[in-house]
């Protein structure tokens, strides 16, 4: 079983059931990011022919067999059957009205077993779905990106996309999934900006897109300053040289940025936890009644002894609140910025007999400490926010990021 916590708003082995903290707000536009071959349970061999389900009611079953008489008899136009198939499994998974457990087809379950090595098709922009007014809009472009040359900027709304309007009751994976598409064709899309009178039109090639997630310089003071962008196959390995890089470099204290990262791979963020945690529980799941599912705990008795702060805002989600969480529960990181985004629940992919896939909301996540942050975030210990006018920029400068610089002083004190 490989684990995920993505998406807002994401591989060798395939199994039967796969934990996700998938940020519903935040992911990449080759859709839900972040995989991995930990296996922690379930059984791929499971026999589950015995199981009966009465998914409707009598006179449900006769309503859905009276629609279809009318279709089969009056529609006009011709119907495309595969389409309308898979109409009613999204209709399943929409009917439980939770916005985290959907379907794939088995195209889309392909493209999401095959995001999280790195490297996908799409514009290359992180995207995010606000749960207060339905819009789907750009957390970040990716640096280099097909997003970032044609100009579209973080906070950024979609209108529309290759014609089709973006409504408030799409799913983030459906308008992910309207961005993606074959490399070389170009994507028609109609943005809403702020302070702009129009909406503003852009036409991009879909090119493929290397997802680099860890950055890292080193500061004045020897301030080492770390940036996560997600948490996807290469990202403990990316962080762990980024660390022996600054240390060999006379790194004394650190910075971890998690701002705009909407969550990823469990065994990634556990691992990078792992670094810095000596021993104890890193993060544990439990089930509607209570039990707990899985705990997570550290591995090795390797630890990073320097002063440390982690910098958040409203786009820190999942696995990159787990991080944070573990940091501020073992008193290993101040935490600086604004609070988090609050997704502490977890999903499980189960893929289906026809290559198919369904994830559903089966568990919430706690941290070391017990706490459930799912609808709360995780509040900083030191609450910083960005100039208005820097929160559309793509990069700024580290003089103008005033949390970097409440970060550094925390650092120097």
């Amino acid at each position: 079983m490989f684990m995920k916590f993505n998406g807002k708003k994401s591989m060798a082995l395939i199994i039967v059931m796969a934990l996700v903290l998938s940020f519903m707000t935040g992911c990449t536009d080759n859709g839900s990011v972040h995989t991995n071959t930990t296996e922690i349970g379930g059984n791929s061999n499971a026999d589950n022919s015995g199981a009966e389900f009465d998914v409707l009611s009598n006179d449900a079953a006769e309503k859905a067999e009276e629609i279809e008489s009318y279709i089969d008899n009056y529609f006009y136009f011709d119907e495309d059957v595969e389409s309308r198939e898979e109409s009613y499994y999204d209709g399943i998974m929409a009917g439980l009205d939770d916005p985290y457990s959907v379907y794939y087809t088995p195209e889309e379950y392909q493209e999401l077993l095959e995001e999280d090595e790195g490297e996908y098709v799409g514009i290359g922009a992180t995207v995010s779905k606000d749960m207060e007014t339905n819009e789907v809009y750009i957390v970040k472009p990716i640096i280099g990106s097909p997003a970032e040359a044609a100009g579209l900027k973080p906070q950024d709304v979609f209108v529309e996309i290759d014609g089709v309007e973006i409504t408030a009751d799409m799913e983030l994976e459906e308008v992910v999934d309207m961005i993606r598409g074959e490399e070389g064709t170009t994507a028609h899309i109609k943005i809403y900006r702020e302070g702009e009178t129009d909406y503003l039109d852009f036409e991009i090639v879909r090119q493929q897109v290397e997802n680099v997630t860890v950055a890292y310089e080193m500061l004045e003071n020897n301030i080492g300053y770390i940036q996560v962008d997600q948490f996807i196959m290469n990202t403990p390995e990316q962080f762990k040289a980024a660390l022996d890089d600054l240390e060999s470099q006379g790194m004394t204290s650190l910075i971890v940025d998690m701002r705009n990262n909407p969550g990823g791979l469990l065994t990634a963020v556990t691992e990078m936890c792992d670094y810095i945690i000596e021993d104890g529980v890193i993060v544990y799941t439990e089930d509607k009644y209570g039990n707990v599912i899985n705990t997570w705990e550290t591995e090795d008795d390797e630890s990073l002894d320097i002063p440390m702060v982690v910098l958040v805002n409203g786009d820190s989600a999942s696995a990159s609140e787990i991080f944070t969480g573990c940091m501020k529960d073992y008193g290993k990181a101040t935490i600086v910025g604004t609070t988090t985004y609050g997704k502490g629940i977890v999903q499980s992919l189960f893929p289906l007999s026809d290559g198919s896939a369904i994830k559903l909301t089966i568990a919430k996540y706690f941290t070391p400490n017990g706490s459930d942050i799912h609808e709360k975030g995780i509040e900083p210990d030191i609450e910083v926010d960005l100039p208005d006018e820097l929160k559309t920029e793509i990069e700024i400068s580290h003089e103008e990021d005033t949390q970097l610089q409440a970060a550094i002083e925390v650092l120097c004190e």
